[in-house]
């Protein structure tokens, strides 16, 4: 549906007003645009406080009219009402007036549609439609119309139509031509709807009609994210949430990894009872309410790089950018895709050492096995390693020690090569204990590494 355009406009100066009334008081044609929206549902209040006849007393000529016998009916159906099987003969109170009779009587809707009242809001990710008409309301004839009609922003401008090649070759007076003209909003601020027309009046003078149309595009919704790592992987936390007036209903919210990411969406598991045949083929969309409503996502991300064996490229900080499309209350499809989203910048460390395997059953006294690998991330050899269990900064005697001696030596290791090991560990005290202290040393290049992760362990008795 149409609607004028009204709200978006800026108030011209009053000097600027009278130029501009001046200028098109000696044009025969003028520019009326409207924005093409579609109606709303209006909710009523006042629809739940049902009406019902007995709200209708006498009429102040019913008594005295020419027909006395229409007062008394009048009466009887006051006293007597038969629209309602709930209702009491001769109550005239509001008691029975909120029983819903009909499931779509808790909408309190009155089964209307409301046409937009001004020119509304324009959001990123929308399509802009907007119905144009150019009048004529001289006396004479407009012959050879060309008319152009364009989208200026800061960045740049964008032809929407052009009737160069083929001009409207007559509008009468009275008359109009109307065109419809679309456009995908991408940028947000000020944007300008110029609509300019070239046409021989009415003396055959050749005139140029420039008219300006100014809008502002906000953003209807923002997205925030957390990037936690942890070893090896990496989750990404996003909040989106509904800046706009109308529910907006997610279509899709899809996460693209980078290239060397592998991205996999994590949500609670739903209850049995509530999955079915067709909720795996037609996914329910998800709904974020009006007037900052949010919404949050879960992903975790893996280096694709892991499986190939291959070091992690630069430019790794990258992990990628969602695209993200909705709908409005009726339908109206909106679409956004944000900005590369990078990760927490951390130190690239040129050895890792990792733990591989624990066992998972480990009893006090007894000595057991923990696999170890190291892996060498530059072009070089490097090595020789010292691998042993530091000290506690507490100063507190250690519940998980090393067994045997306490320096293991480790050989040299090869450009973007692994090297696995078992460090041979026993623990002292029962219960959930922790394996903490390991720490590597570089012999030729006399550097210490931090420590080892804590590994958490659950010591048994015998």
């Amino acid at each position: 549906m149409a609607s004028p355009y009204a709200g978006g406009v800026q108030s011209p100066s009053p000097a600027a007003a009278a130029a501009a009334a001046q200028q098109q008081q000696n044009h025969s044609l003028a520019f009326r645009v409207m924005r093409l929206s579609r109606p709303s549902l209006q909710p009523d209040p006042i629809a739940l406080l049902r009406f019902d006849p007995r709200d209708v007393f006498l009429p102040e000529d019913a008594l005295t009219g020419t027909d006395p016998s229409a007062a008394a009916d009048f009466l009887h159906r006051l006293l007597h009402p038969t629209d309602s099987a709930t209702a009491v003969p001769g109550d005239f109170t509001f008691r029975d007036r909120f029983l819903l009779r009909d499931h779509a009587d808790a909408l309190a809707l009155p089964g209307l549609l409301v046409l937009p009242q001004s020119f509304g809001a324009i959001y990123l990710g929308e399509t802009f439609c907007s119905y144009i008409s150019i009048n004529n309301s001289s006396c004479f004839e407009a012959r050879d119309v060309v008319i152009k009609a364009e989208i200026q922003t800061e960045r740049q401008r964008i032809l929407l139509l052009d009737t160069t090649k083929s001009p409207v070759e007559s509008i009468r007076s009275g008359g109009r031509y109307d065109f419809i003209v679309e456009h995908d909003v991408k940028e947000l601020g000020a944007h300008t709807l110029v609509c300019t027309a070239l046409y021989n009046d009415g003396d055959g003078e050749r005139k140029y009609l420039p008219q300006f149309f100014k809008f502002s595009v906000s953003n209807p919704l923002s997205v925030r994210t957390k990037v936690t790592s942890f070893q090896d992987i990496t989750y990404l936390e996003a909040c989106i949430e509904n800046h706009t007036k109308s529910n907006l209903y997610m279509d899709q919210v899809d996460f693209e990894p980078a290239q060397q990411w592998k991205a996999t969406r994590l949500e609670a598991d739903e209850h049995p009872a509530v999955k079915s045949a067709i909720g795996d083929l037609c996914k329910q969309p998800i709904l974020i309410r009006a007037g900052g409503g949010i919404y949050n996502y879960l992903y975790q991300l893996k280096s694709s790089s892991d499986e190939t064996g291959q070091p992690k490229t630069e430019g790794s900080s990258i992990l990628g950018k969602f695209q993200i499309t909705w709908r409005t209350n009726l339908g109206e499809p909106g679409r956004l895709q944000t900005q590369n989203i990078h990760s927490t910048p951390t130190a690239s460390k040129d050895v890792d050492l990792r733990a591989v395997k624990v066992p998972p059953i480990i009893y006090v006294e007894r000595p057991f096995m923990v696999n170890l690998c190291l892996t060498n991330q530059t072009d070089k050899t490097v090595g020789p390693f010292e691998v042993f269990l530091a000290p506690s900064m507490s100063g507190e005697d250690r519940a998980v020690l090393v067994n045997g001696l306490q320096k293991l030596i480790l050989p040299l290791v090869e450009a973007f090569e692994s090297f696995q090991f078992d460090l041979s560990m026993v623990a002292t005290q029962l219960g959930v204990q922790k394996i903490s202290g390991i720490t590597m040393y570089a012999v030729q290049e006399k550097k210490y590494y931090e420590p080892l992760p804590d590994i958490e362990i659950f010591v048994d008795a015998e």
